[in-house]
């Protein structure tokens, strides 16, 4: 249940820091790329916890 919660708020933070968004336009894609590798991360332990 934790796991779930944890990757809908990761989701929801890439989908902030997009560079798509005016209040993130000069930030680059820093931020996504951080926060999508902790995604992948997050999706990988929930896999294998599974399993």
């Amino acid at each position: 249940m934790l796991g779930l919660i944890l990757l809908t708020i990761l989701i929801l933070l890439i989908l902030g820091v997009l560079p798509t968004w005016p209040h993130s336009r000069s930030w680059g894609y820093g931020p996504s790329g951080g926060l999508s590798i902790l995604l992948v991360i997050v999706v990988i332990f929930l896999l294998m916890g599974r399993g």
